[in-house]
């Protein structure tokens, strides 16, 4: 017979906001409408690769992790975490089948006061997806502001070479008329995604779809958290791939810049006067040989409203 125990505080007692730091707002369930772009390999067709856009419905779960999460130090005392976890469902808009499920974790990290190296606080994300890839990221930069987010355009051309920043446009973008055909002649999805939309211009930055999805209702957004995170970041690598992943289209890179935003809204009585809103941009590059660089890239908008 063997005898337990829970190496925890009770699970009644949760994290406060000041200990989730920036994730204080997230815990709860997000439903919302966003837009998927994947140049994904095409060997069964003999083409370079398809390029699939879908609109997409996505449900993503937020839950305390009920305490703290003790990092045990042998150079600076004891590190306490504290954190979430999470579930990313996402599913076609028009076909209502699944695309991808995602479960993690989102840490908060304290700053760090051992001599060497003296490390600020930050905020990591984990996640697995069932494709055969494990993801850790961390946060590059992170901010409150007043107002709405500043959204900056994504650039999804295939490249050579170097990888680009999240916001920046290749310095070797692909001019092979057979990989740039899709992206000039895609269209986008009908259901699901803002009136308006330009396929052509869309398809070469998908941050349209994020301007577009709260412009039209002139949302009075008071207040805005950014949280900028990239796999880049991380010393001993970011993301683990299965062989067959690495050797087909791998994913070398993730960058994501997630939006908090607190709308004012004086319909809503509980908190008074606001909902909590998500938003976010993600870009996974894969490498494909010889090695082009073709970007997976996702924009969502999400709303929680405290009923």
């Amino acid at each position: 017979m063997a005898k337990t125990f829970r190496a925890s505080g009770p699970l009644i007692t949760l994290p406060s906001q000041n200990k989730l730091g920036l994730l204080g707002d997230l815990p709860g369930t997000f439903l919302g409408t966003g837009f998927n772009l994947i140049a994904r390999p095409a060997k069964h067709d003999n083409q370079p690769f398809f390029l699939e856009v879908n609109a997409t419905q996505e449900i993503l779960e937020f839950t305390n992790i009920g305490g703290d999460i003790p990092n045990r130090g042998s150079v600076q005392d004891d590190l306490f975490l504290h954190g979430l976890r999470y579930l990313q469902r996402v599913a076609d808009c028009e076909q209502h089948t699944a695309i991808h499920l995602e479960p993690g974790l989102w840490l908060h990290v304290p700053a760090t006061t051992a001599p060497d190296p003296v490390t600020p606080e930050t905020y990591v994300r984990q996640a697995t997806i069932p494709h055969g890839d494990s993801v850790l990221a961390q946060s590059t930069f992170f901010t409150t502001v007043n107002g709405g987010p500043q959204i900056a355009p994504v650039d999804s051309t295939p490249f050579t070479g170097e990888i680009p920043d999240l916001n920046s446009s290749p310095a070797n973008p692909v001019t092979n008329v057979d990989y740039l055909r899709p992206y000039r002649a895609t269209p986008l999805p009908t259901e699901c995604l803002p009136a308006g939309l330009d396929a052509a211009q869309t398809i070469k930055n998908p941050a349209l779809v994020l301007e577009a999805a709260i412009a039209p209702f002139r949302q009075n957004i008071v207040e805005t958290v950014v949280i900028q995170i990239s796999t880049a970041s991380v010393q001993n690598g970011g993301i683990v791939n299965i062989p067959f992943v690495v050797q087909n289209a791998n994913a070398t890179r993730l960058d994501a810049i997630f939006w908090i935003e607190k709308v004012a809204d004086p319909l809503i009585v509980d908190p008074p006067g606001e909902y909590i809103q998500l938003q976010y941009v993600q870009r996974v590059i894969l490498s494909f040989p010889p090695a082009v660089g073709a970007p997976i890239i996702q924009c969502r908008i999400f709303l929680w409203r405290h009923l």
